[in-house]
């Protein structure tokens, strides 16, 4: 088949698909990945085709006004890609609603590969909503009133994509609710260690397990990086990851801070708010580099939520400290403290050295958030989210 991946947004929303993709190329589809321009190196490294969507994330804008921004650019120059034609379209949430115009005007067949739950249920409340349980009512409830915001968020992009690919007027909303009623099949990329299928989900929704991006070649950690390793006892992950852009300078000194408080070496990545811890004994800030090289040898990880790095942290055994910013973040905080792999989670808005200091402290010297990390590593090791992804494609499609 001719795959076409629409996935956009951050890093952690793009990664997986290159884990997924090297998969489908191995089992002999011909896969292009449309995402920004920043990610075209990771998509050809990995083999596969690489279309451009002309789209970033605007650092300097409140996350609304970063949305609608992205959503616009997005939108923009998305008519193209539907020449050539692809056999199937596989969306991630921040792409949905284009690729359900692109299928309609194609004749491709349209299947959701989600990286967290989008579909409303009774067991929990949608994803954006805190992590808080509302009720069964109170869930369901909170669930379609995050796709309905989304949908009207999507609706000038839905509007001018229509007409671009000639087809009729519809808003966002309803092609939403004709893919829901044809019951088009929807793979999730994540485990079910961390967040079981709900009971109440309609059939053709399923939780597949983590896709782990792909890393070719021999990646190795970084020389100094190895030795500082080596050099002491196991330090702590600190990394906010997109988060964060703009505050580097109070974030490096409040790391600093947090972990001589804890009293505990620090690993410090700088991601995009520029943190800058320095390098000595204590501390080394590093760049990018692949999680699961560094996370198994780790004390705990302090991380932003993201449900890549989530799934990376328990998947080393690593107890995790969540400091959620927006999104879905504090959705997979609160499900790292109730399966209690890290203590609760720390909000960003509330952040301060004592509060970081009291949670690595916390993190790493109960015994009982390792053992319970490590029991899930157990359980992520034994699944194979992008092969099980690869079957149901097949089957599908």
């Amino acid at each position: 088949m001719r795959i076409l991946v629409l996935a956009a947004g951050s890093t952690g929303d793009v990664a997986p698909f290159t884990g997924l993709g090297a998969r489908l190329r191995a089992a002999g589809h011909e896969v292009t990945v449309a995402t920004q321009p920043r990610f075209e190196a990771a998509v050809t490294a990995s083999g596969l085709g690489y279309r451009p969507l002309r789209a970033e994330l605007h650092r300097e804008l409140s996350p609304m006004k970063q949305a609608a921004a992205f959503i616009r650019e997005m939108g923009a120059g998305a008519a193209a890609l539907a020449e050539p034609a692809a056999d199937l379209l596989l969306v991630n949430a921040t792409t949905a609603q284009l690729g359900w115009q692109l299928a309609e005007a194609t004749g491709a067949r349209c299947l959701g590969a989600y990286l967290q739950p989008v579909h409303p249920t009774r067991e929990f409340s949608s994803v954006v909503g805190g992590g808080r349980s509302l009720g069964g009512w109170g869930n369901r409830a909170a669930g379609r009133l995050a796709l309905r915001v989304m949908d009207r968020m999507y609706e000038p992009t839905v509007r001018q994509l229509r007409a671009e690919l000639g087809l009729p007027a519809l808003t966002a909303a309803a092609v939403r609710a004709r893919s829901e009623a044809a019951g088009d099949p929807a793979l999730h990329g994540y485990s079910p260690a961390l967040l079981p299928r709900p009971a109440d989900w309609r059939p053709g929704l399923e939780v597949v397990g983590t896709w782990w991006p792909d890393t070719p070649g021999d990646p190795r950690l970084p020389a100094e990086l190895a030795d500082f390793l080596q050099a002491g006892p196991p330090p702590v992950y600190l990394g906010f990851g997109s988060m964060g852009a703009g505050e580097g300078e109070r974030l490096s000194e409040l790391a600093v801070a947090a972990l001589r408080r804890a009293g505990v070496r620090g690993v410090v990545q700088a991601g995009w708010a520029g943190l800058a811890a320095g390098a000595g004994p204590e501390v080394l800030t590093v760049g990018e580099l692949p999680h699961e090289l560094l996370f198994p040898r780790v004390a705990a990880v302090v991380q932003h939520g993201g449900a890549g790095t989530t799934a990376a942290a328990l998947r080393a055994g690593a107890p995790t400290v969540t400091v959620p910013v927006l999104g879905d973040q504090p959705f997979w905080g609160h499900r790292v403290a109730r399966l209690g792999a890290g203590p609760a989670p720390v909000p960003f808005k509330r952040l301060t050295a004592e509060r970081l200091a009291a949670a690595v402290t916390e993190a790493v010297g109960n015994p009982g958030y390792r053992g319970r990390a490590a029991a899930l590593a157990e359980r992520l090791a034994g699944e194979d989210g992008a092969g099980r992804a690869v079957d149901l494609i097949e089957a599908w499609a």
